[in-house]
């Protein structure tokens, strides 16, 4: 039965489509590769849906490929935290790449297929159950994005894209380094197996994981763009085209899903003299990450660079309430990063409508003419300002609820509150500025009569609103990620389902 493969086809659709796309196809190739990459969205779309249907039925799903079993041969694994992330990356991939349908894809080479290879090397990263395939498909979704962050060419793209493809061959290098620390010592990739292994860990053989496991989050750090690591993520996502970049609003918590993971499941509760060996660390550089966003977006001219800081602030703010490592705070966070990936994408396709529109004047900070769909963008600004900022009634507010809700303002909590709370006010000086300067304070004179087609407006209210539809379903998804959190913490649950199966 097909459900039986629930779990590989979300990384199997994407990749049969790029291929397809990569065909000649002959006279006006370019509409065929279109409907094939929307048809591709789609179906990953509908069997996202169905992964998480069953992983609620059945807990978790583990794939033996080639019916080898684990902890030798490669699995997946599919819980309610990688069903969870796999839809979210779905579902944002439909509306950006209707986005770019609309002559976005004509910027560059082979834009369809790499879309595809990108949703691919994501999906694959979520569900994996070997910390050496996390690697391939790392990877997999590293090349990819060095292509994507070139597309529509440039200087400035070219320099930036040089830069980051040079801090992500040293963390591809740094992970191979790490994952080869751990398999000396342990004799295992598998994640269920380094699990158990990692527990039985003393003295220098300790030492030696505590390295690898070191050297892990410097890599975790780099995909994520915790500070000091995160001065490549606002230069690449200002200077791409909008669609690019909002499809990056999921590339970071690719690296947060990672440190959740491994620091959960391998270097947890259960790992003994290497237990919590992050957390320490991941508190300290959350906060800081914050801080280094808030300075970032007061000091941006830019309403693509602004946008870019304030995913690293959420990042910082993901990374924060995770160290605090208690289920409710682990499921406030989820929420957060559920918001956070949606309107941050919004709002890379909406600066980029607005910089098109404004003709010279593009996305700076500064008064221009009206542009032909003035009102238009100035509400969905107003939107997409108020749930980033996190205003009522908005997911955003919602989000930061939850989180100041779950972690109690005393001791070691009251910083967070302090930093939430900063962060936010920063947040609302400098958003309300740029949309003060961009959309109140225009110039005189007859409007700029170029408009951006429909469809492109129609992707960005598609993601605009799914911040009110998390608003109004939100104790229903506050539900689902605390019982995913409750799920992440059940450790032993993980090594013993994925080993028991492999041996059937």
């Amino acid at each position: 039965m097909w459900q039986q493969h629930l779990a590989i086809l979300p990384i199997l659709v994407p990749l049969f489509a790029a291929l397809l796309q990569l065909l000649p196809w002959g006279d006006r190739p370019q509409p065929k590769r279109r409907a094939i990459g929307l048809l591709a969205s789609i179906l990953t779309l509908v069997l996202s849906i169905a992964l998480l249907i069953q992983v609620n039925q059945d807990q978790m799903i583990v794939y033996a490929l080639g019916n080898w079993s684990a902890p030798f041969g490669i699995v997946l694994m599919v819980d309610k935290l990688s069903a969870l992330m796999m839809l979210i990356t779905a579902i944002l991939a439909l509306p950006v790449l209707i986005y770019g349908c609309y002559a976005e894809d004509n910027l560059g080479s082979h834009f369809q297929a790499l879309f595809q290879f990108q949703i691919m090397g994501i999906m694959g990263a979520f569900a994996t159950g070997d910390i050496f395939n996390l690697f391939v498909f790392f990877e997999v979704l590293l090349i990819s994005s060095y292509a994507l962050l070139m597309h529509g060419g440039g200087k400035f793209r070219l320099r930036t894209t040089l830069h980051y493809v040079l801090l992500n061959l040293l963390g591809s290098a740094l992970f191979l380094i790490g994952i080869g620390t751990l398999y000396g010592v342990t004799g295992t990739l598998n994640m269920a197996d380094l699990a158990t292994q990692i527990q039985q860990l003393t003295g220098d053989q300790a030492a030696l994981a505590k390295a690898g496991g070191m050297m892990l989050l410097i890599v975790f750090g780099i995909k994520a763009a915790i500070l000091p690591l995160h001065f490549w993520l606002p230069q690449a996502y200002s200077t791409t085209t909008g669609v690019v970049a909002a499809l990056f609003a999921i590339m970071t918590k690719v690296g947060v899903y990672a440190i959740v993971r491994v620091y959960t499941l391998i270097f947890g509760p259960e790992a003994n003299e290497l237990a919590f060996i992050a957390h320490d660390w991941l508190w300290v550089m959350g906060l800081i990450t914050m801080l280094a966003g808030a300075i970032g977006i007061l000091g941006a001219r830019d309403l693509r660079l602004l946008v870019a800081y304030l995913v690293v602030i959420s990042i910082g703010t993901l990374i924060a309430t995770y160290s605090l490592n208690d289920i409710a705070t682990t499921g406030a966070m989820l929420f957060y990063l559920i918001h956070s990936t949606f309107i941050t994408g919004a709002l890379f396709l909406l600066a980029d409508l607005i910089a098109f529109e404004r003709g010279k004047t593009a996305s700076r900070i500064v008064s221009g003419k009206k542009m032909a769909n003035h009102s238009t963008y100035s509400v969905m600004f107003l939107v997409a300002a108020i749930a980033i900022i996190g205003l009522p009634p908005l997911s955003g507010f919602v989000g930061k609820l939850f989180i100041l809700e779950s972690a109690s303002p005393n001791g070691t909590s009251f910083w967070l509150w302090g930093a939430v709370l900063g962060a936010t006010l920063i947040m609302l000086i400098s958003v309300t500025r740029a949309g003060s300067k961009m959309l109140w304070h225009t110039l005189s004179g007859k409007p700029n009569e170029q408009s951006a087609p429909l469809g492109k407006r129609a992707a960005v209210i598609m993601l605009l609103a799914l911040s009110l539809t998390m608003t109004i379903f939100a104790n229903p998804i506050r539900s689902y990620t605390t019982d995913v959190a409750e799920q992440l913490y059940d450790i032993q649950q993980y090594p013993s389902r994925v080993l028991t199966e492999g041996e059937k």
